[in-house]
């Protein structure tokens, strides 16, 4: 199970008649990571840090301006062919890996149009074209700029733009991917668990909430972070974290929804005056329609929102153990429902989900490219992007541990308090979900004769 959360529910009066419903909030607080080299900042994502103990701590909003304004002033000025918004924006990724390569034999820096390729900000479609022997991946596009949190957005839409390291972490470990799934998660230790279920076992009153609430959570003491299927110490698996972050500070109330018809777990959850000894636990996973080819398979395209929550309920045994219900309960539900209906929404406003969806598509481009042995039908060899030693990888903090954080709302005459937490996926899986369609076949040829026509390794 991933992204489990601990829940110690108990009736505790409060005047002789309410009830507390206690469940733990584990909160992965803000992170700082190096930057891409020669950006002498430091960096961070989603609006969140992690220290070099590998803890996840807060960034404060002083921090995240200096951020936004050192990444103005590092960024070059946006290409004019590509500063402005496209339907769509075809990218080569033999020209990409060109480029590159050339950036690195006259030893110049990579340059921002390739970092951020070319401004894509969804993948769409995956062409292989086996007379230019390439492979072309293409969906809308915008020029580039910083967000107040320090993000990488379109000029024009605000949504976050592609990562180059997104993109080479996403090729470089599809096998991995295939193996494990690609997931985070932030699970309380056996010894914090027990020592919370000892504390609670021994409560008879409500007495100062705040002070039961500092108690339990210095009892449970700190978190342990896991990522899979991808390197810790990379953008993607930042940006794996910094999403589940997020979706815990909505559904705990702890931040205010910027989204009016998602409204936090807190909100949803009945009041009562005892609570089964459960925790719901939420999770992010990708969710796309059946993907679109031609019947000679030169042509695919992504189709479906991306992303979806998912929940079930958790129980925690006398040994310390979570273990999975398979059920979950109506307000658990109701709130991850809601969390999958309003998420374009949402990612108007936190960039953060529009990135995670991002990651999930490359990973699929990936994966098809290796699933099909599309570089080999091409005869387009990726050897650089794929290559650590040649091309390294930006390097982040390990997210490691996080210190337990409760919040409640007033539910009546009663206290509820929650979690929530995760993300899962295995592109592999969903790449199995292919149906024809001519339109494919369509869509590569007019988008190959404008690539063919181009002077740049992008065309629109």
């Amino acid at each position: 199970m991933f992204g489990r959360k601990m829940s110690l529910a108990r009736s505790l009066s409060i005047g002789g008649a309410a009830a507390l419903a206690s469940t733990l909030l584990l909160l992965a607080p803000a992170r700082h990571a190096q930057a891409q080299t020669a950006i002498p900042f430091t960096q961070a994502v989603g609006g969140i840090g992690i220290n070099t103990d590998g803890v996840l701590v807060n960034a404060e909003p002083v921090i995240r301006l200096q951020l936004r304004d050192d990444w103005r002033k590092a960024l070059s000025e946006v290409p004019g062919d590509l500063s402005q918004p496209a339907k769509l924006r075809i990218v080569s990724l033999r020209g990409l890996q060109e480029t590159i390569a050339a950036a690195q034999k006259a030893g110049q820096p990579i340059p921002d149009a390739v970092r951020y390729l070319a401004g894509l900000q969804r993948v769409k479609y995956l062409f292989v074209d086996p007379e230019r022997h390439d492979l072309v991946i293409a969906g809308p596009a915008d020029g580039w700029t910083v967000n107040n949190e320090g993000e990488i957005v379109g000029r024009t839409s605000g949504q976050p733009v592609l990562h180059l390291d997104d993109l080479l972490v996403a090729l470089r470990d599809v096998d991995a991917a295939r193996a494990g799934g690609i997931l985070c998660s932030i699970n309380p230790t056996k010894e914090g668990v027990l020592r919370l279920q000892e504390y609670d076992s021994q409560q008879t009153t409500a007495g100062n909430i705040d002070e039961k609430l500092a108690e339990m959570e210095k009892r449970l003491g700190k978190q342990t972070i896991t990522v899979g299927g991808v390197p810790g110490d990379c953008h993607f698996a930042q940006v794996m974290v910094s999403a589940d972050y997020r979706m815990k500070r909505l559904g705990m109330n702890l931040d205010p929804s910027p989204v009016k018809g998602l409204k936090s777990y807190l909100d949803m959850a009945p009041a009562g005056p005892r609570v089964p000894m459960r925790s719901p636990r939420w999770w992010l996973t990708a969710s796309y329609e059946p993907l679109a080819k031609d019947p000679e398979g030169l042509a695919w395209e992504l189709r479906g929102p991306g992303v979806k929550c998912m929940t079930e309920d958790d129980y925690f045994t006398s040994t310390g153990q979570a273990k999975g219900t398979g059920q979950a309960n109506p307000a658990a539900q109701r709130w991850a429902d809601a969390m999958t209906k309003h998420y374009d929404e949402l990612c108007k406003y936190e960039a953060i989900f529009a990135e995670l969806r991002n990651c999930m598509d490359l990973s699929i481009v990936a994966t098809i490219i290796s699933r099909e042995h599309l570089a080999d039908r091409a005869d387009c060899r990726l050897d650089l992007l794929l290559d650590e030693k040649k091309l390294a990888l930006t390097k982040y903090n390990v997210p490691k541990q996080v210190d337990s954080k409760a919040g409640l709302v007033k539910k009546g005459h009663n206290y509820v308090i929650g979690t929530a937490g995760g993300v899962q996926f295995n592109p592999w899986q969903l790449v199995e979900r292919r149906q024809e369609d001519s339109a494919a076949a369509t869509a590569r040829a007019d988008a190959l004769k404008t690539a063919k026509s181009a002077s740049n390794w992008w065309s629109n």
